[in-house]
């Protein structure tokens, strides 16, 4: 793939996300809730955005970026315990929550690949054991700062039902750890079955 198709790759999956960001900021269901889910991924797409020319990542990192932002874009609108389609589905089976929280959490397990990506391009790491379980620590670590996070802003606010809504426990006191092990189990397949193609791409990226 030439450098010039793939940036417009890059570019559709931009404009993509920034539609999907536009529309999620209309009427959501709580703007405060809003504000706090997508908060990190506007953070990381201004980072993303802002390094493009210095610090190029491959496709398939971008495409994970961009689909991690669009669900937590969705996640913020409608908060994640009542996303239509995952409300469907819970009523079709006769489920005891939302489960568009939990499908989260486990797809973004898929951030390994871009983890995988900056330790091998920044550090002295290189393709093997100390990658593989370094790379699904981090991802972990992720998942339970983020944890931690929600939890304290229950604790710093009144309590109410946009905080309630950011933790989106529904009930289930277990949810902070049910959300964490999906993001380990995620990361570990997403190592399994994308680093192949990963490594296609790095070196692509070297050639270019």
């Amino acid at each position: 793939m030439s450098l010039g198709k793939s940036s417009k790759i890059h570019f559709a999956l931009l404009l993509v996300v920034t539609v999907v960001f536009i529309w999620s900021v209309i009427k959501p269901a709580a703007y405060l809730d809003w504000l706090a889910e997508v908060s990190p991924a506007v953070v990381v797409l201004i980072i993303v955005i802002a390094t493009y020319n210095k610090f190029r990542l491959t496709t398939l990192s971008y495409f994970i970026i961009a689909l991690l932002s669009i669900l937590t874009f969705i996640g913020g609108h409608y908060t994640y315990s009542e996303v239509p389609l995952f409300n469907w589905i819970k009523d079709e089976f006769d489920l005891q929550r939302n489960h568009y929280d939990r499908f989260g959490h486990f797809l973004k397990g898929l951030s390994a690949i871009v983890i995988r990506e900056l330790l091998l391009r920044n550090t002295q790491l290189i393709k093997g054991t100390w990658l593989f379980g370094i790379t699904v620590s981090m991802v972990l670590a992720i998942a339970a700062l983020y944890e931690i996070i929600e939890w304290l802003s229950t604790k710093v606010s009144s309590g109410g039902k946009e905080s309630k809504d950011f933790l989106g426990m529904q009930g289930d006191q277990w949810d902070a750890q049910w959300d964490m092990c999906l993001a380990l189990v995620g990361s570990i397949l997403a190592l399994v079955i994308f680093s192949k193609l990963h490594d296609k791409l790095l070196k692509r990226n070297e050639k270019v």
